[in-house]
């Protein structure tokens, strides 16, 4: 015992400074065909098809500067409206590469619904850079997890029940011991069935290429795991 309390200290005695001591942004992935059972009418929705890149990989929602209160930095009033009232297609485009935003549209599929423009009006303008430097490192840290164990889970556990300890437990494999106690899931209930809609992911430190997610991870607190357990649902309405 006292080995280990030995190990952990050392340990934390080596971490960063900001290491256990804050989360610097939150990483908010969807497993798409879950939120579109709640949301049918979407035309991201309407549209998905098993072969489509949702289908079977994390989608992006957003990355999310912490802390939640920290939004719409430099924003306009009639601006921060219109994203309020859910106007998104109203409001202003990000400016993108055309190679950026060609990637965004499939690991992006709300872009059909203007999520890109309220990702960016609520919380990219809160951010370090400019809409490219958002965008392209949240499709980075979007890119390190659809090719870890931890999507391979999920792809080889459709129509299956997850728990949280499974999920946990690969990003702990995929990202070093601890990585888990970073992530949170969310679940939502249509009526018959608890799904897994998204994971909230907590890092800390200058996202610099998908290899940065580990130490991004490590270097943020440990949140609560959120839910306890849910279906990884398949495309189509069930």
């Amino acid at each position: 015992m006292r080995l280990a309390a030995t190990v952990s200290l050392l340990a934390l005695l080596s971490a960063p400074a900001w290491a256990q001591e804050r989360t610097q942004f939150v990483l908010a992935i969807s497993w798409q065909p879950a939120f579109c059972e709640t949301r049918p009418e979407k035309p991201e929705c309407e549209g998905q098809t098993p072969d489509r890149f949702d289908a079977g990989n994390f989608a992006l929602h957003g990355l999310w500067p912490q802390p939640r209160s920290r939004d719409y930095c430099g924003v306009d009033q009639a601006t921060v409206r219109t994203d309020e009232d859910g106007d998104w297609h109203e409001l202003p485009e990000p400016e993108l590469t055309e190679g950026l935003w060609t990637e965004l549209q499939v690991a992006m599929p709300g872009t059909q619904s203007g999520l890109e423009r309220h990702e960016w009006i609520k919380h990219g303008t809160c951010y370090a850079g400019d809409a490219e430097d958002y965008f392209a490192d949240s499709l980075d840290m979007l890119a390190a997890i659809n090719a870890s164990a931890v999507a391979e889970l999920f792809a080889s556990s459709i129509g299956q029940r997850l728990t949280q300890a499974e999920i946990r437990a690969a990003f702990d494999a995929a990202f070093g011991q601890g990585a888990g106690e970073r992530v949170r899931v969310s679940c939502t209930d249509d009526g018959n069935r608890r799904l897994i809609t998204e994971l909230t992911i907590g890092l800390t430190g200058d996202i610099n290429g998908a290899e940065s997610i580990a130490d991004r991870l490590l270097d943020a607190r440990p949140t609560d795991g959120g839910c306890d357990a849910g279906l990884v649902d398949p495309v189509g309405l069930q």
